[in-house]
């Protein structure tokens, strides 16, 4: 399976609104701690958009709702992992993504055989508190033999500059988030993204 070589993360549908008409066609809803029926309208309403737009949603974490919106595509973090019905989930016929960020947690990913395999941080991220340092581009050239034909998604502390570098190294997917959502012109971010990922 091939993906998208750019893969934005966003946390609401106002984003999508945002990138989607710019051309992205693979993209990550991922909302924290809200309510539930807010995150069902945000699914629902991101479903359409990308339906729209010819693009592919993922949608993180929320594995229940997802199918129940008829969403085709999930990702899982390894503590999702812990609890998601993966059975429920392949019966569904849902496509998954796993983040992973050490040995153990690759091999468990293997198992799963997931539709990609997430690496990170390749760089310092300032999204979230993480217990792992950067992985480095060696790790994931290193990801990438141990995965073979698995997409590899690297993320954390990605930006335009670097994306080059990290597919030379061995991804096929690069993911952003706050080089977007926090650069002074996101439109013009994007497109950035779009031609170095061309």
């Amino acid at each position: 399976m091939t993906l998208p070589r750019f893969y934005p993360i966003f946390d609401s549908t106002e984003w999508l609104l945002r990138a989607l008409p710019l051309g992205v066609k693979l993209v990550q809803l991922r909302i924290k701690d809200q309510m539930p029926a807010y995150v069902r309208a945000e699914i629902r309403a991101a479903k359409g958009l990308c339906g729209e737009h010819g693009a592919t949603l993922v949608v993180n974490d929320y594995w229940q709702m997802a199918i129940e919106e008829g969403c085709d595509f999930l990702h899982l973090g390894q503590e999702d992992l812990d609890t998601a019905d993966l059975k429920a989930i392949k019966a569904a016929g849902i496509r998954l993504g796993i983040s992973t960020h050490d040995e153990a947690e690759l091999e468990r990913a293997l198992a799963l055989d997931p539709d990609y395999i997430a690496l990170g941080p390749v760089y310092p991220t300032i999204l979230k508190k993480m217990k792992w340092h950067e992985q480095g581009l060696p790790r994931v050239t290193e990801w990438k033999k141990r995965i073979g034909s698995i997409p590899l998604v690297a993320i954390g502390g990605m930006s335009v500059e670097r994306a080059p570098g990290v597919f030379e190294a061995g991804a096929d997917v690069v993911s952003a988030v706050t080089d977007i959502t926090l650069n002074d012109d996101p439109e013009a971010r994007i497109r950035a993204w779009l031609e170095a990922c061309g």
